[in-house]
């Protein structure tokens, strides 16, 4: 329980420089922000008075702040300049998407990365490691929007296997899924079969392998549970990373989802939309990391030790 208390407190001062950053979103634009926004409308001086007093700019900094963490405590992330709608209803419609998007390519990138890892580790120098070292470098070394746009091409184009833009089916989610996972299954890959010829190096697995366990029982309840910590570690870690990528994926793949909605409100300098998924995606790569903590200290019971130590 103390571990998991201190794992919380922890997350507290990046939660709040979370929404710092998000509120200093407006004051970082160039000149005056009101003026800014009303570009291209021939806004007067009264008119960009009047926004500046609709959006408290006229009030003092902190004051700003202090009120911007209020709304955030009631879950009220402001209105949308376009629609007028609140700012939490307008990403929260669109949040699932994006989380099955992001959902379906971590299973992609665990379902391919963390077989072909054991695969490869329990026989180093087979034609299995040859593939996958081969896979591995593939997808590291290929863009994810360039595979997207490549399985568009063949998959979609040439042979008309599956919908190139999005169309609310299973069937939809494939490319996206998959040009979208598929680099971090390379990651994986590499990271899993690293740490299983690493372990199968370890006293342990010579133990076991001596009392007469068979080879599955080695890999897969010995080897594969000490490989499986950085493997954990390494998902959270780029959970942040592959909701960066479903912003370009959904707008190749014409999703629509947070990304997509983030871009076009970046372009239309939507500002309280754009300070709000910064919140919300910041918030919601904290609780995965701290979600990951959580897992690693179950698996490994060190990790506690170490805390309650510290």
């Amino acid at each position: 329980m103390a571990f998991v208390l201190r794992r919380f407190v922890a997350v507290l001062p990046v939660v709040l420089g979370i929404t710092l950053v998000a509120f200093l979103l407006i004051h970082a634009i160039p000149g005056d922000p009101a003026a800014t926004i009303l570009f291209g409308s021939n806004a007067g001086p009264e008119q960009i008075a009047q926004l500046r007093s609709q959006l408290g700019l006229d009030r003092p900094l902190l004051t700003q702040y202090l009120d911007f963490l209020g709304q955030l405590l009631h879950g009220d992330l402001g209105t949308s300049y376009l629609t007028s709608n609140s700012v939490a209803h307008e990403l929260l419609s669109r949040a699932p998407s994006t989380l099955l998007l992001t959902g379906a390519a971590i299973a992609v990138a665990v379902g391919v990365g963390v077989p072909l890892g054991l695969a490869a580790g329990a026989r180093p120098g087979s034609v299995v490691d040859q593939l996958a070292r081969g896979v591995s470098f593939l997808g590291v070394a290929i863009p994810y929007f360039f595979l997207a746009l490549v399985l568009v091409l063949l998959l979609s184009v040439r042979l008309d296997w599956l919908p190139a833009i999005d169309d609310g089916t299973p069937r939809g989610l494939i490319l996206p899924a998959v040009s979208l996972g598929w680099g971090y299954a390379a990651i994986l890959t590499r990271l899993v079969r690293g740490r299983i010829i690493e372990e199968y190096r370890s006293e342990y697995v010579r133990s076991a392998r001596a009392r007469g366990c068979s080879e599955w029982r080695v890999l897969l309840g010995h080897a594969l549970r000490n490989s499986s910590i950085p493997a954990i570690t390494t998902i959270g870690l780029q959970f942040g990373n592959i909701l960066t990528g479903a912003a370009i994926t959904e707008v190749i793949f014409g999703r629509a989802g947070l990304g997509s909605f983030l871009a076009s409100s970046i372009t239309s300098k939507n500002i309280p939309v754009v300070q709000g998924a910064v919140v919300l995606i910041g918030i919601a790569y904290v609780l995965i990391n701290l979600v990951v903590d959580l897992l690693v200290g179950a698996v490994d019971p060190r990790t506690r030790l170490a805390g309650s130590a510290a």
